[in-house]
């Protein structure tokens, strides 16, 4: 039976997506849109305005506009909308979701895993509300004596360009904004054009919290005009980005020019590493291959799609792992029994497959390897492949290929495990797999990755999460994220007649 999603459109709430400038939703000024068209079924969903660079600068004006208040604004001002947004969010939580298997074809069954759910994003709204009255300045003793201050401020380091990836908009909107609100910041915010319209009404339900016009606008399109205007715009101050590395390496060069600060999260090829003592390695091997296959389809920066196996269960992880992408569901997003979604586009389609011909030359193909078809032809649908034997120099183990592709290395020692781990120019995650603490401890301090998962994976509102060499720069979630929002200020006053 052929899969469509149109019936779902007028449940869901969809509407044409606008701009949102100064508290006022706008066609672009040129009038023009984009046509969406879901990766699971090729049908056309709706349209969106397309910022242009004129539409851009509208909303960096605004949003310097509204900083002269808003960097001012109370505690209590600040936190109220925060926590009144982070309800919001819970209580509209499945017409989000809908929303958003609209957008990127993410299916219902999926929507509620933590990491990307609506509930983790209200949870970094909480959690960043409670930042508010907590970051600030430092009085120092003076080393030159007399009798005088010596103090540190932190204040919001102004406008800032927020841009989002596609696959994981309720996170990502969360983790970039919440802190640079709740540091006093305001934001002009790029949506990216595989995922409008969970993103458009987001930003309405932050309207209604109460966020003063101009303090949040919203930019939609594709990267060229609106995120290359964004990113080059001499008003913005800090651009917050995830998505390629090749876009982040442009968002360097471009801000050179201003010295704009930059926050980047560039992907990964993050490893998981199975030791001969995991506590269950038919689970591990599971673990792996679903995060390679459920939800996003292996389309999230911090799958682990290396698995470093230890050659003693070498053979029992190839196994599971296979019977784990034999239980791999598709089709209808919204049909709860479906828990993976098609690749995005066709362009990402043909670069996976593209990969995956590459792959064979690699390694053995264990299973999988082909574009689906039947009921799943119009979508952009790829099988659940596994490579086995791959040597981790190939191509398959180095590139990130950002698909349900897992590529499967053997090693013999911890030594070798680390070593093969840390050759990457990625450092985004890695998993660690092994009943021994002291080896756990051992080997998750010697890995170059960011955010290492010990006999599992979870991302949660207050820790850290970025990565190492190309990975990224900097961190969000955590007092580190709210502090990037800041710049520190120096200040020293004589108390007495003494001139420092």
């Amino acid at each position: 039976m052929t899969i469509t999603v149109l019936p779902h459109r007028d449940t869901a709430g969809l509407k044409a997506g606008q701009l949102f400038i100064d508290g006022e939703w706008a066609s672009a000024r040129d009038g023009s849109t984009w046509t969406h068209h879901h990766p699971a079924t090729g049908e056309e969903v709706g349209e969106f305005a397309v910022a242009s660079a004129a539409d851009v600068d509208d909303a960096v004006a605004a949003a310097g506009k509204a900083f002269e208040s808003w960097g001012r604004s109370t505690v209590t001002t600040r936190v109220s909308v925060l926590l009144k947004y982070a309800g919001l969010l819970r209580a509209h939580a499945d017409e989000l979701r809908a929303l958003l298997a609209l957008d990127n074809g993410v299916p219902l069954s999926f929507g509620n895993i933590y990491a990307t759910s609506v509930t983790a994003a209200a949870d970094v709204f909480t959690h960043h509300a409670g930042w508010v009255d907590k970051v600030g300045g430092t009085t120092l003793p003076p080393y030159q004596g007399g009798d005088h201050l010596a103090m540190t401020f932190r204040e919001p380091i102004g406008v800032v360009g927020a841009i989002l990836p596609w696959n994981a908009p309720f996170l990502l909107f969360a983790q970039k904004v919440a802190p640079a609100l709740g540091a006093g910041c305001t934001v002009v915010l790029k949506a990216s054009e595989y995922a409008t319209f969970s993103v458009v009404r987001m930003v309405e339900l932050l309207a209604e919290a109460g966020l003063p016009p101009g303090v949040l606008n919203l930019v939609t399109g594709p990267g060229d005009p609106a995120g290359e205007r964004l990113i080059t715009h001499p008003d913005v101050a800090k651009v917050s980005f995830t998505g390629s590395r090749a876009v982040g390496k442009r968002i360097v060069e471009a801000s050179a020019g201003t010295l704009k600060r930059v926050s980047l999260e560039l992907g990964g090829k993050s490893p998981a590493l199975v030791f001969p003592d995991a506590p269950n390695v038919g689970l591990a091997a599971m673990t792996t291959m679903g995060a390679v296959t459920m939800g996003l389809s292996g389309q999230a920066c911090v799958a682990n799609t290396r698995a470093l196996v230890h050659r003693e269960v070498y053979d029992e992880f190839i196994t599971a792992a296979q019977g784990m992408a034999a239980a791999v569901t598709y089709g209808d997003p919204f049909d709860p029994g479906v828990i993976s979604s098609p690749l995005i586009n066709e362009r990402q389609l043909e670069r996976v497959l593209g990969y995956i011909e590459r792959g064979k030359s690699e390694g053995r193909l264990v299973t999988g390897g082909e574009r689906l078809d039947g009921d799943y032809a119009d979508g952009n649908f790829v099988a659940p492949t596994i490579f086995a034997d791959v040597d981790n120099s190939a191509t398959i183990a180095q590139e990130e290929i950002f698909g349900p592709v897992l590529t499967v290395v053997p090693f013999d020692s911890e030594e070798e495990a680390i070593a093969l781990a840390n050759d990457t120019e990625y450092g985004l995650g890695a998993g660690l797999f092994t009943g021994d603490t002291a080896r756990a401890f051992r080997v998750a301090r010697r890995l170059r990755a960011g955010t290492i998962g010990i006999n599992g994976f979870q991302i949660e509102p207050h820790l850290p999460f970025g990565g190492f060499k190309q990975s990224g720069l900097g961190r969000e979630g955590g007092r580190s994220a709210f502090e990037a929002f800041t710049e520190e200020k120096s200040v020293l006053m004589p108390l007495g007649e003494e001139m420092m």
